[in-house]
């Protein structure tokens, strides 16, 4: 196996250390992992019971729900594509399942109210033959809660994305992922079917140190939630598209709003969330964005950190005992701790917009200062000029107003209100006014500003 030398020594050998320890704690056959920064994969390894047999970066696990994040990137093209809105109900596009009321964000974000299992058999251990249509997926009884309440993790919602993708694109979900997102990423080790080298899924005794092959059954209808055997280096190549998008799959802005919470926080834990077919996590200082998963046999877990540029992936061959999400964010928080990211050189604007550097520097809302400012990319900035509060970036509508992209004021529009003479009057953002002086005599405050102005307190 050849690892590459990207990182340092030091820094290599607590990345060892730390799969090393997962998988004799968690009593995995093997286990693999990577590391990739800024898109590229920078470190890779390995442990294992054989000798002499050690996996590499191109043997194939499966990956149970990362899958779901797949499938989630296949509906949000069709979205951009004006194929289909967020917000349809399912049964517009894929009528007669029985959940047709459920939106296609709500199926995306587990909001949707279905059950987390299908009835009948444990579905990941039984031949797809007992699921021949969406109707044996869903039973008689497909609801757990009312629609739209509360995150409910749902394998059946992500069976109906799928057969929902085949609809509207006409084709199978398996052809539409190769074609879509598999080959314009080059993800050539990952696919529905095994390909040698490949694990071999194994449930590990929980008293004795013995093992038992698990079965390996074709997922039929719920491929889309969970079927596909992938790689640690087509994982990271996977996780660093999700961090950056590609115009070939996925919009920067598409993926970024995959990785934005669109569900409640999920029950008994509030540093979790989850957004698009992905979830979250924060603590520490920091947020990743991934998913997990687990098949008998498999479990695996992916993160990526936007701000540190990093991604991590961890794959073993036990049915549990390794939490491969957890080892995934300890070796991304190695790195990060380590070998901190190089910022970029600060470099001036090529061009500024005399309008808008007008407006920068600080404002008041009531007594609070703001400010207000410019960013390299065109868009501007508000925030507390000190300290904590609401802060949102705003792009250009290129008609003199912006549009909130983030945070308290997503989706709101910010402009300046001007005077007779041109000159700024103030800042108008959802019905809130921002002035250069704090409750200024001629400031247009709701409410009006005292005619005394301010004063002090007689002793």
């Amino acid at each position: 196996m050849t690892t590459p030398s990207a990182l340092l020594p030091a820094t290599r050998r607590a990345l060892l250390h730390r799969i090393a320890v997962a998988q004799k704690d968690g009593r995995a056959p093997s286990l693999c992992a990577a590391v990739g920064r800024d898109g590229e994969l920078v470190w890779t390894g390995s442990r294992t019971s054989v000798n002499g047999h050690g996996p590499d970066e191109n043997v194939q696990y499966r990956i149970g729900s990362i899958t779901k994040t797949f499938t989630a990137v296949l509906v949000l093209r069709l979205r951009d594509e004006g194929l289909l809105d967020l917000g349809d109900p399912l049964e517009k596009h894929l009528p007669g399942t029985g959940a047709g009321d459920v939106t296609v964000v709500e199926l995306l974000a587990h909001t949707g109210g279905l059950a987390a299992e299908t009835p009948g058999e444990w579905w990941e251990r039984s031949s797809a033959t007992l699921r021949p249509t969406l109707a044996d997926v869903l039973g008689e009884q497909p609801f757990r809660h009312p629609v739209g309440r509360r995150h409910h993790y749902s394998n059946p919602g992500y069976t109906l994305l799928g057969s929902l993708v085949e609809a509207v694109r006409g084709v199978p979900w398996a052809e539409a992922l190769r074609g879509e997102i598999l080959e314009p990423l080059g993800l050539s080790r990952t696919g529905v079917e095994a390909q040698a080298p490949h694990a071999g899924g194994w449930a590990v005794h929980p008293y004795a140190d013995v093992l038992m092959p698990e079965p390996s059954e074709d997922l039929g209808l719920m491929a889309p939630a969970g079927q596909l055997w992938s790689t640690t280096r087509d994982l990271i190549t996977f996780a660093g598209f999700l961090a950056t998008g590609d115009d070939r799959v996925l919009s920067a802005e598409s993926v970024r709003e995959m990785r934005t919470p669109a569900a409640p926080t999920l029950p008994g834990d509030s540093r979790a969330s989850y957004g698009l077919g992905m979830q979250m996590v924060h603590g520490g200082g920091r947020t990743l964005a991934g998913h997990t998963g687990s098949l008998p046999g498999f479990v695996a877990g992916l993160w990526l950190s936007e701000e540190d540029g990093l991604t991590a992936v961890t794959l073993a061959n036990c049915t549990s005992g390794v939490p491969a999400a957890t080892v995934a964010a300890e070796l991304l928080n190695i790195v990060a701790e380590a070998e901190p990211r190089i910022p970029e050189p600060w470099r001036p604007l090529p061009e500024v917009d005399p309008a808008v550097l007008e407006l920068t520097g600080p404002w008041y809302w009531g007594t609070q200062v703001v400010a207000l400012r410019m960013t390299a990319d065109g868009s501007v900035d508000l925030g507390p000029a000190a300290g904590a509060g609401r802060r949102s970036r705003f792009r250009t509508n290129g008609d003199g107003t912006w549009t909130g992209l983030d945070g308290y004021y997503a989706g709101e529009v910010l402009q300046a209100a001007r005077r007779q003479d041109g000159s700024v009057s103030h800042l108008d953002l959802g019905s809130f006014v921002f002035t250069r002086e704090p409750y200024g005599a001629d400031a247009p405050v709701p409410g009006g500003a005292d005619p005394e102005g301010w004063r002090g307190l007689p002793q």
